[in-house]
């Protein structure tokens, strides 16, 4: 992380700094699976699942960081530090490096088990991790779409998933950590697994993830993305709602639109 924090010196681009991160946390989960003496194949289970995670969200983000300008939220964290931006970010970089420790201690853990045998709930978990892998990658991709459209400058995007939830790449990300609790169920220590997505519901929900992406949103969209926020769930998927500005619209007599339409 030092090194991302002085590359991010040079670029200006503190993005660098999510793409570190969960690739440091999917080789800590190799590691653990190599190093540990729990049952092997578990081992090699765990392994693979964070590792194909780590890898499809790093090359997701480093595609993303290396081709487009810095992320509002860091833009916004540049404004309001100024001069003292560096320093702040330097201990930034380091609070994620402490976080990816004390996530991966969830792999460490269930790599360590050493009861042996399958059961149904590793099946569910796997299951549940390919809906995790699967939803967010469809999430990426429709809002890559619609990114992609010119039509759709400054309109805030409600194609598919993103329909039902502001913030659907997020939850996908949340369900992810679900996966290792399921796995760690009947094992030693396995309760404390469920501190992991608990983390990664309050960080996401509350601090380093829906409220700076939105605050950026309501920056550059305005009323389009208040809209949005009235109408469909910031986290969990939903049915959307009807504004309320649109039902008093459905709501008057067709000759009173007409009038006004005039």
């Amino acid at each position: 992380m030092t090194a991302a924090w002085l590359v991010q010196r040079r670029t200006k681009n503190a993005g660098i700094v999510d793409v570190i991160w969960t690739a440091s946390i999917g080789l800590l989960a190799l590691v653990y699976a190599a190093a540990s003496d729990g049952w092997l194949p578990r081992r090699a289970l765990v392994g693979a699942l964070a590792a194909g995670w780590s890898l499809r969200l790093t090359l997701h983000l480093a595609v993303r960081v290396g081709g487009e300008s810095e992320d509002g939220r860091y833009r916004s964290m540049r404004e309001e530090k100024g001069p003292g931006i560096d320093a702040f970010l330097f201990w930034f970089f380091q609070a994620q490096a402490l976080l990816a420790v004390l996530l991966s201690l969830v792999f460490l853990v269930l790599c360590r088990a050493e009861a042996e045998g399958w059961r149904v709930v590793d099946g569910l978990a796997v299951a549940l991790w390919v809906a995790s892998i699967g939803g967010e990658r469809i999430a990426d991709r429709q809002l890559a779409a619609w990114r992609a459209d010119p039509a759709n400058r400054g309109r805030t995007c409600r194609a598919g998933l993103w329909g039902y939830s502001r913030h659907p790449n997020y939850f996908f990300e949340w369900v992810h950590w679900l996966v290792y609790p399921l796995l760690g169920l009947g094992l030693p220590f396995g309760w404390t697994l469920w501190l992991a997505p608990l983390a990664m519901f309050l960080l996401m929900r509350f601090v380093t993830g829906v409220p700076p992406t939105e605050a950026q949103s309501v920056k550059s969209r305005g009323d389009d993305y208040r809209a949005y926020q009235r109408t469909v769930n910031a986290f969990f998927p939903g049915p959307p709602r009807t504004d309320a500005a649109t039902r008093a619209a459905a709501d008057e007599p067709p000759g009173a639109q007409r009038n006004a339409s005039r």
